[in-house]
């Protein structure tokens, strides 16, 4: 993630975004460079267009729709906790065997 946020810094701060720019950038905030994986960024992003790219991902909807009701999460939550219980009875019982 760290090479997206470099190439993403690069961009707003209006840089060319290269290897050895994205190398500069990594280095400098003490990240362990991997060439490959930044000579597969540079590769990724040729022929982007970042500004668009942001535009599209800034139009994604901001709140998820509802698809459960309060009433089905309290449910799911309390069949989760007696799925807990039930093991923690059976590792009880497990080890109580060892002591027999």
């Amino acid at each position: 993630m760290e090479y997206v946020y470099a190439a993403m810094l690069l961009h707003s701060a209006e840089k060319d975004i290269t290897e050895e720019s994205v190398k500069n950038v990594l280095d400098s905030a003490g990240v362990e460079v991997d060439e490959s994986r930044v000579k597969a960024l540079i590769s990724a992003l040729d022929g982007v267009d970042i500004e668009e790219a942001i535009e599209s991902a800034e139009i994604a909807p901001t709140t998820a729709p509802a698809t459960e009701t309060a009433e089905e999460e309290e449910e799911e939550e309390e069949e989760e906790e007696e799925t807990g219980e039930e093991e923690e009875e059976a590792a009880a019982e497990g080890l109580g065997a060892l002591f027999e």
